[in-house]
């Protein structure tokens, strides 16, 4: 393992570097305004008539062989405070614009849009993204690891859309102070996207490859300013908030309890690249509730991040490691305990270097006896040759003044401290053809020597007709990360993927192509303990529907107590082995219809000779662009022996959104789940009063099915206001 573990090191570190960037021909020249612009999405002013215009999109979906049908003209330019961009997308048939709702960060291939890309340091790897639907919701995120978008991201700005019968307008003014930027750089990496789904065609000024999303940075065309952006200057923002509430535990007798807090995020550019984030008492009982699963799974499941103060350059403490070893994750922080305060330092140091620092410290619970910890995150990362860099991360999880042997029998012992260092190298060839991983992380915890150790390597082929991947990963018994997510220790995996597409020349069918993937579990000592061979075959046709079939051989040798219906029944025992074969099939409407569905079934053996019927359902229909309903179903049907015998798990999710403009929503969720005989009901009304500035009404309640009856139930009043100094 160490010798493979060099050897990709070697293999990796010796790539040449290639000179020049995709399409850097594509130029768009941004000049400094005359006169004031205002934000209407009527485009009047003579600036508007003076600027560049990008034109002449390429096609990317359903084929990257042409110019695109539906025309689209972009113009930017600036002033001392503020980035401005303008849209004129043309409409190619005739009829409303398709969109899902008023919702930020709505579903990019389910509404027509127009969002861009702004590569603010031309280092084809980090930035931001903005943009808007045809009904006016607005879209930002951050850009991470040369594509991939996080958007819960938020930030200040603002935006209008008007709509006409040959067109429609996006206007937009983009802070200077609410994106980080290279001081002094006067060329940045800028691409823009289009979706019409009436036409089914997504497409981009600089041409892309069809199989990498619009954000690929590696295929930015050049937005050349006329001088070095302007300076920020002192760029400080305030963001207080105050909350009331109430909660009643109906089961505990307790009586009710009244909330009120107030606390602070504030947001400091230590230079214009550079951000110091702190945070006092911080409040997040506004933010979604995770939408549930079925859990049938030997293994705890992920959730993602949402919570604003740890998204700002989240990837350098996020995403170290992959997606089942990861040395740190913030859920991990301030979910079942309160933030006291907490700080962030992150961003480019240089053209070179970015840097990550984060301390946070919790409360303590008297009921579960858990202590007041300190949570300390350092994370750096120097560029490697044009797009890929190697990392370095230090994660320290301790408690404050604890000491176990004075806590009643009663209450569980909790670990004094946890750390974890690691080292990593992300490839990502200036193609993007080519990418990958490997890393080595090593963890500290009292009481645990030897078998620490998690290593993981990843190579990615991605072109056109193939896609072709090699991960192989390896976690110590012994290796621990109580601040991040590992959901299980002591194996070694190892993860091929191989997908093949044909693109016929004619006909319905636009794409078709098998798909193969293997994971495979071993123990420290190479034996066995897991398979799953997926073979499946995906076609896709050309007004988007989608169809995958798919089989499945898996095979299982528990190492650990399990029961299969994770209902605490019975378990079954140490060394049980189940081996099984299952079949199943995929299907998703294609998007540009007000009715949308997919469905995904299949059906095999299970545990204990058991049989498994899984049924997912996704069904919406919107009444454009005020109301989205949507119902997501989840049935399971387990044919076991005794003692569990037949069992059926039913989870179904029916959720309204109702946008009355891009700043007022009320969202509605319903979710009953018959495996944790539970129904929530969370009501979220949502006004955004001002840019980034919101207040919210947040109801919640959870019911006993049977008999129906309630369990608790909570109202929250809350209001932030972002101020800028």
């Amino acid at each position: 393992m160490k010798k493979l573990f060099s050897l990709c090191i070697l293999i990796w570190l010796i790539q040449p570097a290639e000179a020049q960037k995709k399409n850097a021909a594509f130029r768009l020249h941004i000049h400094k305004t005359t006169g004031a612009i205002k934000i209407d999405g009527l485009l009047n002013e003579a600036d508007w008539k003076q600027a560049e215009p990008a034109t002449n999109f390429y096609m990317v979906l359903p084929m990257d062989t042409s110019l695109a049908n539906v025309h689209t003209t972009v113009r930017m330019c600036y002033d001392a405070k503020n980035i401005y961009i303008s849209a004129v997308c043309y409409k190619k048939m005739a009829g409303p614009n398709m969109v899902e709702s008023m919702r930020r960060d709505f579903a990019f291939l389910k509404n027509d849009n127009f969002i861009f890309f702004l590569d603010t340091f031309n280092d084809q790897t980090n930035g931001y993204t903005f943009g808007a639907n045809a009904a006016g919701a607005q879209w930002d995120g951050t850009i991470y690891e040369g594509s991939r978008t996080d958007l819960n991201w938020d930030n200040k700005w603002t935006s209008a859309v008007t709509d006409f019968a040959d067109k429609w307008i996006f206007e937009a003014a983009i802070p200077l102070t609410s994106i980080r930027y290279k001081k002094g750089i006067r060329e940045w990496g800028v691409n823009f996207s289009r979706n019409d789904l009436k036409t089914t065609e997504k497409s981009s000024w600089a041409p892309m490859p069809r199989q990498f999303p619009t954000s690929s940075f590696a295929y930015t065309g050049e937005l050349v300013w006329d001088e070095a952006p302007p300076a920020q200057g002192p760029n400080i923002s305030l963001i207080p908030y105050a909350l009331s509430g109430i909660t009643k535990d109906y089961g505990s007798g307790n009586p009710t309890q009244y909330k009120t807090n107030i606390g602070m995020d504030a947001k400091i550019a230590v230079s214009s690249s550079l951000n110091l984030d702190l945070t006092f008492h911080p409040d997040f009982s506004q933010v979604e509730v995770d939408k549930q699963v079925t859990n049938l799974d030997r293994f705890e499941l992920f959730f993602p991040e949402k919570r604003q103060f740890f998204l700002e350059n989240n990837d350098l403490f996020g995403n170290f490691g992959n997606a089942n070893i990861r040395p740190f994750f913030s859920r991990r922080i301030g979910l079942g305990v309160p933030i006291r305060y907490g700080a962030r330092l992150s961003g480019k140091l240089d053209e070179n270097w970015r840097l990550g620092i984060m301390h946070i410290q919790t409360e303590s619970s008297a009921e579960t006896g858990l202590p007041a910890e300190n949570f300390a995150v350092f994370s750096l990362q120097r560029k490697l040759f044009k797009r890929s860099n190697i990392g370095l991360m230090y994660i320290d999880k301790s408690t404050i003044n604890y000491h176990p042997e004075n806590n009643p029998a009663t209450l569980p012992v909790y670990s004094l401290y946890n750390r974890n260092l690691g080292l990593e190298y992300n490839l990502a060839s200036s193609n993007n053809i080519w990418t990958g991983k490997t890393f080595l992380i090593k963890s500290f915890s009292p009481g645990k020597t030897g078998n620490d150790l998690a290593h993981s390597a990843t190579l990615a082929y991605n072109s056109r007709i193939w896609n072709i991947t090699w991960q192989h990963d390896y976690v110590g018994k012994n290796y621990t990360a109580e601040a991040g997510y590992t959901p299980r220790q002591g194996y070694i995996h190892f993860n091929p993927t191989i997908i093949r597409n044909f693109f016929p020349g004619k006909g319905n069918i636009l794409s078709h192509g098998p798909q193969f993937n293997a994971s495979i579990y071993y123990d420290e000592k190479m034996r066995k303990t897991d398979d799953l061979y997926t073979f499946s075959y995906l076609i896709t046709f050309r007004n988007r529907l989608t169809f995958t079939a798919v089989a499945q051989h898996n095979f299982i040798q528990l190492l650990q107590p399990f029961d299969p219906t994770n209902t605490g029944k019975d378990s079954l025992p140490v060394g049980t082995r189940y081996a099984a074969n299952t079949f199943g099939f995929d299907l998703v409407s294609q998007p540009q219809q007000l009715f949308t569905y997919s469905t995904s079934v299949r059906y095999g053996g299970y545990f204990a000779n058991g049989k498994h019927l899984s049924m997912l359902t996704d069904i919406g229909y919107r009444f454009q662009p005020y109301v989205s309903l949507a119902l997501s179903t989840s049935y399971n049907y387990l044919n076991l022996p005794r003692p569990w015998g037949n069992l059926s798990f039913l989870l179904i999710g029916p959720k309204i959104d109702v946008t009355l403009s891009n700043a007022f929503f009320l969202t509605t969720y319903i979710q009953y789940n018959d495996q944790q005989q539970n129904i929530n009901v969370n009501a979220r009304v949502q006004w955004r009063y001002k840019p980034a500035s919101d207040f919210f009404l947040v109801y919640t309640d959870n019911y006993f099915p049977s008999p129906f009856s309630v369990k608790n139930r909570a109202l929250v009043l809350k209001f932030n206001y972002w101020w800028n100094l």
